[in-house]
């Protein structure tokens, strides 16, 4: 199916597929909000290619990045408002869009959904226990076909065969990057890695 074919039925949130785009569309750069579309579209195939709730997957492949391009003073001031780790503070936007930004999904987009929050929440980091939606998110953010990066023929190859081995890649790559680039390493993520990567037959 087609993401622009897709009717919501399950009351996930209060609005048509047309009205949360549009809403979409309104908080970022059109650049940002084609890479939210193709998210949607690459988390539904993955969704229907495991036996995950096509709709949930759909929202939260849409509304991954709603955050990503608000000021950091709003990030701030909800870490401080919801005593969220001050850990945090340490950090920037390529963290907060997600471990925060569910936050402004929840109370802007009026979404309820804790699967869903879940996905946005842990699309940056990773968790130790991913669910079937939060590790589709994950990789479809990775993989949707907007991505041009040495890998990511691999990570769809791998991700098409099997979802939790595309976390693991994700995972091993991410961290690979973050060192190999003297990156800060937010401490999830490697909590992640040690999840997800050590036993997962990847070379």
């Amino acid at each position: 199916m087609k993401n622009d074919q897709l009717k919501y039925q399950g009351h996930f949130v209060p609005y048509t597929r047309d009205e949360l785009v549009a809403k979409l569309h309104s908080a970022l750069t059109d650049s940002r909000f084609q890479h939210c579309l193709r998210v949607e579209q690459t988390a539904m195939d993955l969704a229907e290619r495991n036996g995950v709730n096509i709709e949930k997957a759909a929202i939260g492949g849409l509304v991954h990045d709603y955050a990503k391009q608000r000021p950091d003073e709003d990030f701030i001031k909800a870490i401080k408002e919801y005593q969220m780790d001050p850990e945090l503070l340490n950090y920037g936007n390529a963290i907060w869009h997600g471990v925060v930004g569910w936050i402004f999904v929840k109370n802007e987009l009026q979404i309820n959904d804790i699967d869903i929050l879940n996905a946005v929440r842990y699309h940056t980091v990773g968790h130790q226990y991913m669910t079937p939606l939060e590790q589709i998110v994950y990789m479809a953010d990775y993989i949707e076909p907007g991505r041009d990066f040495d890998g990511v023929d691999d990570a769809r190859r791998i991700t098409m065969n099997n979802l939790q081995q595309g976390v693991a890649y994700q995972t091993k790559q991410t961290l690979s990057y973050l060192i190999a680039n003297n990156k800060p390493v937010f401490p999830q993520t490697i909590v992640t890695y040690n999840s997800w990567v050590p036993g997962s037959g990847l070379d």
